[in-house]
């Protein structure tokens, strides 16, 4: 039996070609990718000295299991009259009435300023105050029976 050989096949400056222009494009969509999931998941919180919040950070945990023992829960919206809103129950489901309800509204981007709002009751367990339109980051602080509880969310 005879082998048949094959005729090689030269390597062509086309096929250099291809093989550069799929090696970045590969590289450029798994950059844009990349920049597409750390924009979205990260909103650019950072803190103005690194080593102070190092310093504070068990104290922050122990604050915030203490709040999450609470139990209370809250739900923040923007209602129909255009203002930011946050419904608050307590751990039985009840609303959470007669607190002291501010926040601190933050553009995610930094955009516009960052705004400080004092919630009021429009109902029994729901507060609300007037917001400028567009996407913010609110950070809520609820006071009610000695108790402070804090919570983050966003409106649009």
């Amino acid at each position: 039996m005879t082998q048949m050989r094959r005729k090689p096949v030269p390597f062509t400056g086309r096929k250099m070609a291809a093989i550069l222009v799929s090696f970045f494009a590969v590289v450029i969509a798994v950059n844009v990718l990349m920049a597409r999931l750390a924009s979205s998941t990260f909103g650019g919180v950072v803190v103005d000295n690194s080593y102070v919040a190092s310093q504070k950070f068990n104290g922050w945990l122990k604050e915030a299991e203490q709040e999450q023992a609470l139990g209370w829960r809250g739900d923040i919206a923007r209602d129909q009259a255009d203002q930011a809103g946050i419904g608050l129950v307590d751990s039985l489901g009840k609303p959470l009435a007669a607190a002291k309800v501010t926040a601190v509204a933050e553009h995610p981007l930094g955009q516009r300023p960052t705004t400080t709002l004092v919630l009021h009751e429009t109902a029994p367990g729901h507060y609300a105050a007037p917001l400028e339109a567009g996407r913010w980051r609110l950070s809520v602080k609820v006071e009610a029976d000695g108790r402070i509880w804090r919570t983050v969310g966003e409106v649009q």
